[in-house]
Order: structure tokens, then C-alpha cells, then sequence
């Protein structure tokens, strides 16, 4: 085997967010920028010799590219075993669940979620370590560090093999299996979810669906799933990946799927719909003339879990939400005895809970809703919940979303994204709030009262750390 070694100057901006590093594609693509991290990863992490990684994502521009020098960079450092998605395709909960099941080290998901794609959009890399979930802050603040020291790289002078169909390569003495991206994670889902009872629902002459894939890496997995082994022939929208989306924004959002939206809120709508986004694991949820929330979706699954498949035998044993989710969850706990968790925003808290066996089911704020099968959010399995949902219920979506409310009352909340903001007056923003945050308690804004205001901080119950990051919830 022969190892190329280069030169980098390193990078002081490579500090990971709540999932992984993104910055503009072109960012990403000057030279030695993306081998400085993940190098700067394989120094920090450090897998053993032998050891299998995962390399996949959601085939946003620069993707191929970016796996064949991962790929290249695995096997000047000792990995044995390489499974790629063909074509670099593989949804995030799929990667999840691929590292679970064949236990590997890790895996590097090329993904900037539901950012847009293409040279003028986005890209990103994220690590899941062993367990299947994102990273924790302590090895993505040592890989920042790493990165910014890095004086070179290294990498096989060998080219990485095509992508473009399944087979076994070999690269240098390391295997790198292409394989089918979809057959593993449908087949998990059959495990999960009745799909006889889903495909009695979508036999219904008085049912029918839409599925937005947004042109992205769900649009494979839907067809698979939803056309192929429950019969919903033809349900699927913008079903074809494509490197920028297909010049769309892939964020499950009204604003970002108007097709969808117009459909479910128009004179004949149909009596489901949903959409995922880029890398697969947010969803949206919708009824005739109803979106369904984050907070709601999540509270009404929880309460109606031992009803839907698998859950049926095997009792819930906790659920935890993202600070800023609504508290709608929170009675449904209480009300079946269950512990509940209220984190930061970022899966790798829940990935700990899970780990430790405190929580089945759990959500946050930005369309993401997940599971103990992976560690990650998982926007198909939410949709096949839901479908499972409504096949037990034999009852329309609206029904079954307002007699929740009428039993548990319903909460209300409010996500605000904000893109391309400068950095110092949002920060005099954050500054002026939390010095107000005291006199907040009683106040009156337009016709509320303010009950309760303070910045959340959160000492993990597993292993007792404090997150670095911050959130500031009002209630």
C-alpha cells in the first residue's frame, strides 16, 4: 500500500455544530479543506487497525467527490472495511442503523441536512460514532482543535472505486463494499410497524396519500417502502435525488414543499400527507387542512404507541424532548407513568438517554422525531407510525389530533429561523434577554402572561456533564 502525504495549512473554522460541520459547498471544496477534517476526526477518534466505517449521504453536490476522499483517506488509516452507499446515497437514520447492525466504528455522513444543495448552497460532514449517534461535543471540540495544528494529510494514491453499482473492491488491502442503501432500513421498518395493517389502510377506496421526497435521499426509500411493500402506487413526489434538490430548499416546511401544502389544504385533499428532508431524518405531517406539530406528533405517538406494531409489546421507557419542543408530551408522561427528559437542541443528548436505556421515544422542535432503533431522528419511521396510526383508528387525522387536544389540552409554540444574520447584533439580542430574563415573570405580551422565563441549562442525568451550548426557554 502506498500512502500519499500532503500539506495543509490547517483551519480555524472547522468547529463542528449540533450536526457535524457545514459551511458553503464552495467552502468545502478548496483544496486541502475537507481532508483537514477528516483527518483531524481519524487522528482524535482513532479507530483501531481493521476497523469497519460507514461513508454515505444524501447526494447533495460534492458528495462523490467528497466519499471517494474519505474513502481514499480510510484506508491510508487502517480501516479494514468500507460499506458505501451506491452512488454515496444513504439516508442519516439508515447510517444509524447500518453502524448498529454491523457494529463499526462510526460513520461519516456527507450531509448538510436540509440546507439547500448545489455549488452556490451548502454541504456538510458529520461522525456518528459506535452507538450509531452524532458525535459528542468533547470529540468534536478536540477535532476543531486538531484541525486548526494540522500541518498535512494523508490519503491512498489509489483512486476510490465507482460508486455506481453494488459489488466488494479492494483499496490497498481494505474491502469497500457499494451496497443496496434501502434493503436494510425497509427491512428494519417491517420490524417496527404493521405493514398489513398499513396496507389495508391504503387499500381503502376512501383513502389516499402524498409523500413529498423534496429531490432528496428519501425519495428511494419511499418508493421501496411505501410503493413497492404497502402498495401505494404512484404516491411519491420528486422521488429523484439530485445534487441541488432540484433547486428547491429540502426543509419539511409548508414554505419549502407548495405543492404538498396546497394539496392538503385545498377543496379535495387528500387524507394524508408528509414529507422528509435532505438526509431523511425530519418529517412533516399533514391532514386535510392540518399541520401536524412537532410537539403534537410527537405527545400523540407517545400516548398511542402501545397500539402501533412492535410497541404494542414492548413498553415505553421514557420519552425526552428538546427544549424549545412544546410540553405537550410532558402530560402524556405523566398520565402513562413515564420518566421525561428535557434537553438541548441536538440528537447527541438523546443518543446518551438512549444508550442508557432511559427513553424509547423521543423529538425536538424542527420536525425531528425519532426512536431507540437508531440514534438518530428518523423522518420515514415517524411517517409509518403515523400511517400506522390511522390504520388502527380507521378515523381521519384531524379526528384523531383533536380529541388528543380535547384530552390533554393543546399546547402552542413557536419556531423563528433566521438565516444569514450578523453575528454581533444577535449576540446584543441574546445579551439584553437574559439580562431582562428576570423581570419577565407576570409580564403581559399581547393578552399572555409570561409565567415562567429563564436560560435552560442542562447536567446530563447519564453522566453528569454540562453541554457547553445554551438555550433560553420562556414558558
Amino acid at each position: 500500500m502506498t500512502t500519499e502525504h500532503h500539506a495543509t495549512p490547517g483551519f480555524d473554522d472547522q468547529a463542528p455544530g449540533t450536526s457535524g460541520l457545514r459551511r458553503p459547498t464552495r467552502r468545502f471544496m478548496e483544496p486541502q479543506y475537507l481532508e483537514t477534517f477528516i483527518q483531524a476526526l481519524f487522528e482524535v477518534a482513532a479507530p483501531p487497525e481493521g476497523a469497519t466505517l460507514i461513508v454515505g449521504g444524501d447526494g447533495r453536490f460534492f458528495s462523490d467527490q467528497a466519499a471517494a476522499t474519505v474513502i481514499r483517506m480510510a484506508a491510508a488509516h487502517g480501516f479494514g472495511r468500507v460499506l458505501v452507499g451506491q452512488g454515496g446515497l444513504l439516508s442519516t437514520p439508515a447510517a444509524s442503523h447500518l453502524v448498529r447492525r454491523h457494529e463499526a466504528f462510526g460513520a461519516v455522513i456527507l450531509s448538510a441536512s436540509h440546507n439547500p444543495g448545489g455549488p452556490d448552497g451548502d454541504f456538510g460532514v458529520k461522525f456518528n460514532g459506535a452507538s450509531g449517534g452524532p458525535a459528542p461535543a468533547s470529540l468534536t471540540d478536540a477535532v476543531r482543535d486538531r484541525a486548526m495544528a494540522l500541518r498535512r494529510y494523508s490519503l491512498s494514491d489509489q483512486p476510490a472505486p465507482p460508486l455506481g453499482r453494488p459489488g466488494t473492491f479492494d483499496l490497498d488491502g481494505m474491502a469497500v463494499e457499494v451496497i443496496d442503501p434501502v434493503t436494510a432500513y425497509a427491512d428494519l421498518m417491517e420490524t417496527l410497524v404493521d405493514f398489513d395493517q398499513i396496507r389495508a389502510l391504503i387499500a381503502r377506496p376512501d383513502f389516499s396519500m402524498m409523500f413529498d421526497a423534496m429531490h432528496a435521499v428519501t425519495g428511494p426509500y419511499a418508493r421501496e417502502i411505501l410503493e413497492t411493500r404497502l402498495g401505494a402506487s404512484g404516491v411519491v413526489m420528486n422521488g429523484a435525488p439530485s445534487p441541488d434538490f432540484g433547486g428547491g430548499h429540502p426543509d419539511p416546511h409548508p414554505n419549502h414543499a407548495p405543492e404538498l401544502a396546497a394539496a392538503l389544504f385545498g377543496d379535495q385533499p387528500p387524507s394524508f400527507g408528509a414529507a422528509s428532508d435532505g438526509d431523511g431524518d425530519r418529517n412533516m405531517i399533514l391532514g386535510p387542512g392540518m399541520i401536524v406539530s412537532p410537539g403534537d406528533s410527537l405527545a400523540i405517538l407517545t400516548a398511542n404507541a402501545a397500539r402501533i406494531g412492535a410497541y404494542r409489546t414492548r413498553p415505553l421507557k421514557g420519552v425526552a424532548r428538546s427544549a424549545p419542543t412544546s410540553r405537550a408530551v410532558d402530560r402524556v408522561a405523566e398520565r402513562l407513568g413515564l420518566p421525561v427528559y428535557e434537553t438541548p437542541t441536538g440528537w447527541k443528548y438523546f443518543t446518551n438517554l438512549l444508550d442508557d436505556g432511559r427513553i424509547t421515544f423521543c423529538g425536538e422542535e424542527s420536525f425531528g422525531t425519532g426512536a431507540d432503533h437508531v440514534r438518530e431522528k428518523d423522518g420515514l419511521w415517524a411517517v409509518l407510525m403515523w400511517l400506522n396510526l390511522l390504520a388502527v383508528e380507521g378515523r381521519p387525522l384531524p379526528d384523531i389530533v383533536r380529541d388528543h387536544w380535547r384530552l390533554y389540552g393543546r399546547d402552542y409554540y413557536q419556531r423563528l429561523d433566521f438565516e444569514d444574520l450578523d453575528a454581533a447584533p444577535a449576540a446584543d439580542f441574546m445579551r439584553d434577554l437574559r439580562a431582562d430574563l428576570d423581570q419577565m415573570p407576570g409580564r403581559t405580551v399581547g393578552g399572555f402572561t409570561v409565567r415562567k422565563a429563564e436560560e435552560f441549562r442542562y447536567v446530563d442525568p447519564v453522566d453528569g456533564r454540562w453541554p457547553s451550548s445554551r438555550a433560553c426557554g420562556c414558558g
